[in-house]
């Protein structure tokens, strides 16, 4: 919906607010006028975030529920004469949200640091010159210059323009390209879509070249002002949708646990606040409360890796969902090839050598003021051509939806429209073509037509990338070169041209494949120039859809076709992101690698959006990657970093769901037959915030190579499956260890709470060397500090119950036969687990995997 009205815009007054001082100026602000701007009006951000102090970020982190429950116990225990427990409770609240944040912290301050490197960037004038600056930083009375695939970074007047057409189909609604130029509207021009002599932050320049001088930055833009109901986030991801639903899947279990004990104590009249604190403890207990901690620090640093591979992370799920990705759709050039084109022929209507149309070619490219594309340099480069007399009038601007540009040329006797495009859209443009240059000209009829497509669909099945070049004289007195002057123009001939496919493309895309991605080609390119690079790199074509073939099936059509086809050619935009969300639809894990202002749409919509530091400002800002090197080698080794993340937050969730549920959902259970607690509120966050400890070096682990051969996606029934074998294990040894304390060392309370703390916690914290890889545990090292920090968990809880601090938490010093069967039952236990583990992976197969596609 278009924005409302100006009541006094600033695009009608001869000096805009603000910049009186500056009108006009070519020098642009000095660098002391610019800081001062800066200080005064704040950063270029149409939605500033007011970033929280230190304080007020590890204070926030008391919101969580449970956290406020347990200060809240904490502080009734101190009312009721509990000190012990209320300085036990808040040590330990302390010290686990003191360690979620730290390392929260360190880990995103990493991410945002790589985020800065890729910034989009404005290229303004300060004191005469011209410097490139983060568009963060642009003022008031900056002059910033603009081309063709710049996002225009703030509100601003048109001092000059060349055929300068912008987008601003997010401010207006208007889907096509308008054309701004300096000069005051009429004063009826109150509407953003009226001021042609204005421009808007966050719309993108489509063609042409401008100079702008800004009036209005950050939230005083048009986008700023209404940026909540223009914003429109991305749908959300495969990992975000995977972690919601393990939260709901987490949370439905706590409040079942909870409310069961709660029944089960008050059924046998057990003190009220005891009974809640062991509820409350119960529930900390079973939530993964340093899962965001270790999602964070787990991304971050596979985000600083991927850096050291020539990969920029913007958005850090993005490398959960590249790790997860089976399907990655890319444009041909620059990916598949090497994006050197060369103009190989310039060749007439019947295949011969043709000066004539490389220099209809030349004049096209030359004044040409849009975003000049490797054809155009590739004509230019291949050899000069003497403008003479001729200079430009006008241009129609290349368009995706046309796939042609025209310019409008005038040499004082002649006046010509030129026109280059796709071959078979300037073919059916045409209905003339010449027959031996300019002078004889013969009418194109079906047979002409037929011998014609025989002509460029030759070169196009050789891999040669072709053009149409045509042209039609109009009177001298012609003044605008417009859409509708496309029409009867004479076929001059084609410019054929040709990119070699990379030499380490063929290789990539087998790693790739053996990976398990699948690779779909979508591209604005003929399909027979696309089958021939495919056939180059051995790439078989499973099935071809066209643009026109895409135009004609509805979604659900579509979603039944994209399965089994990987290449898509002559598409537009809009039919990418179909095929994109097409692909989604049918449960695909879609990275979509693109560079050019047409690939904006899809980036947004696919899982992982990638892109390179050569491309258009517009890609760069809807892409969660940036590709400092175009390369397919270093995404798929960004990919296997990506699952290496994955499954190091998999372990962690994994722990948390099996052993450590296993242990929580015994104390429930206990609490059935045990005439006093199984273990104290106090005890329970104790063995909690250890085992936390002991899980903090899981990001810094290695990965079995098993586990990043194949794409994966975080599968609830895989986790919940996983949960069902494992825990009842561990609740088999708790019950086994109740037996072993109340009838064999006839325990009173205080040394079943010891026995059952310190089995619980060596079994909780040693199953991560059997759960953290698949294989053999004895065969796959752990981290070195992951190691350590294991086994200091381990001893600490061995040793604390003969530490004065032991008794504070009510424990007592064990006999020496609990060791001796403690350490027989902890050996048990690993050896129960390892094997129903390698039972669990037989069984469960490979039903966690997102299913294969062509």
């Amino acid at each position: 919906m278009p924005p409302p009205a100006a009541a006094h815009p600033w695009w009608l007054e001869p000096h805009p607010p603000g910049n009186a001082d500056q009108a006009g100026n070519p020098t642009g602000l000095s660098p002391s006028e610019a800081a001062e701007r800066l200080e005064r009006f704040g950063p270029n951000l149409f939605r500033e975030r007011q970033r929280k102090s230190l304080l007020r970020q590890y204070l926030s982190r008391f919101k969580n529920p449970l956290v406020l429950i347990l200060l809240m116990a904490s502080a009734v225990s101190a009312f009721t004469g509990e000190v012990t427990n209320f300085l036990i409770i808040g040590c330990i609240v302390l010290l686990s949200v003191t360690l979620d944040f730290v390392q929260e912290y360190r880990a995103n301050a990493a991410a945002e640091k790589l985020r800065h490197s890729v910034s989009v960037r404005a290229t303004v004038i300060r004191a005469g010159q011209t410097r490139d600056i983060a568009a963060t930083e642009v003022v008031p009375g900056d002059v910033v210059l603009l081309a063709a695939g710049d996002l225009i970074p703030a509100d601003g007047i048109v001092l000059d323009a060349r055929d300068f057409f912008v987008k601003q189909a997010l401010l207006t609604g208007e889907s096509y390209p308008v054309e701004k130029r300096p000069g005051m509207p009429a004063k009826s021009a109150t509407d953003l879509d009226e001021a042609t002599n204005a421009v808007f932050m966050g719309t993108s320049v489509i063609s042409g070249s401008a100079r702008m001088q800004v009036v209005q930055t950050g939230a005083a833009t048009a986008i700023g002002a209404i940026a909540d109901s223009i914003s429109r986030p991305a749908a959300p991801t495969s990992f975000e949708l995977g972690t919601r639903r393990f939260g709901m899947l987490i949370m439905r279990l706590t409040v079942l646990m909870v409310m069961f004990v709660l029944l089960v104590n008050a059924w046998f009249h057990r003190p009220l606040l005891e009974s809640f604190l062991f509820a409350v403890a119960l529930a900390v207990g079973l939530t993964p409360e340093l899962l965001p901690m270790v999602v964070s620090v787990t991304l971050a640093r596979g985000a600083l890796r991927m850096a050291g591979k020539q990969m920029i992370v913007k958005r850090l799920s993005a490398i959960q969902d590249l790790g997860s990705m089976d399907v990655l759709c890319t444009d041909k050039t620059g990916t598949l090839t090497e994006a050197k084109i060369r103009l190989e022929r310039h060749v007439d209507t019947a295949g011969q050598p043709s000066d004539r149309v490389l220099e209809l070619a030349y004049f096209n490219s030359f004044y040409e003021t849009g975003l000049k594309s490797p054809l155009d340099e590739a004509i230019l480069a291949h050899r000069h051509i003497e403008l003479g007399a001729w200079k430009k009038i006008d241009e129609v601007p290349f368009d995706f939806e046309r796939r042609r540009v025209s310019v409008l040329i005038d040499n004082g006797t002649s006046r010509w429209l030129v026109v280059k495009g796709a071959p078979d859209e300037i073919v059916g443009l045409c209905t003339r073509y010449e027959a031996e240059g300019a002078e004889l000209q013969c009418r194109l009829d079906e047979a002409a037509q037929a011998a014609i497509h025989a002509q460029y669909s030759g070169l196009e099945a050789e891999g040669f990338r072709v053009l149409g070049i045509a042209w039609r004289p109009v009177p001298l007195d012609h003044p605008h070169a417009v859409v509708d002057d496309e029409s009867e123009l004479v076929l001059a001939g084609f410019a054929a041209f040709l990119d070699p496919p990379k030499a380490s493309a063929a290789a990539a895309l087998g790693a790739l494949k053996q990976a398990g991605v699948a690779i779909k080609i979508v591209t604005g390119d003929s399909d027979l120039v696309t089958r021939h690079v495919c056939t180059q790199l051995g790439i078989p074509v499973t099935g071809l859809l066209t643009g026109k073939d895409i135009a004609q099936l509805d979604d659900h059509a579509l979603g039944a076709r994209v399965d089994t086809a990987n290449l898509f050619c002559r598409v537009n935009p809009a039919q990418k992101n179909r095929v994109i969300q097409a692909l989604k639809a049918r449960g695909h894990v879609v990275g979509y690698l693109g560079d050019g202002i047409n690939d904006a749409p899809p980036l947004h919509s696919a899982d992982v959006g990638l892109s390179v530091d050569s491309a258009v400002d517009v890609a760069k800002e809807a892409a969660d990657m940036i590709l400092l090197k175009q390369d397919l080698q270093v995404l798929h080794e960004a990919v296997l970093e990506g699952r290496r993340t994955f499954g190091n937050i998999m372990k962690y969730i994994m722990m948390g769901t099996s052993s450590n549920f296993g242990n929580m959902f015994s104390m429930a259970g206990a609490a059935l037959f045990l005439p006093f607690l199984p273990m104290l509120p106090t005890q329970i966050l104790l063995n909690n915030i250890l085992y936390d400890v002991s899980e903090v070096p899981i990001p810094l682990d290695k990965v079995d190579a098993a586990e990043i051969s194949h794409p994966r996606v975080l599968d609830l029934a895989f986790i919940r499956n996983f949960m069902l074998v494992i825990g009842p294990i561990s609740s088999l040894f708790d019950f086994l260890t109740f037996y072993v304390m109340l009838a064999v060392l006839q325990a009173d309370e205080a040394l079943f709470h010891t026995g059952w703390f310190v089995e619980s916690l060596c079994t909780q914290v040693l199953v991560i060397f059997v759960i953290r890889t698949r294989g053999n545990p004895l065969k796959s090292r752990a981290h070195p500090l992951l190691t350590a920090t294991s086994l200091a968990v381990v001893g600490s809880a061995i040793l604390l119950p003969f530490t004065p601090l032991g008794t504070y938490f009510g424990f007592v010093p064990p006999p020496a036969m609990f060791y001796a069967i403690l350490g027989a039952m902890v050996f048990a236990y690993l050896a129960i687990v390892e094997l129903a583990k390698r039972g669990f992976y037989r069984w469960y197969g490979n039903a966690h995997r997102p299913r294969a596609t062509q």
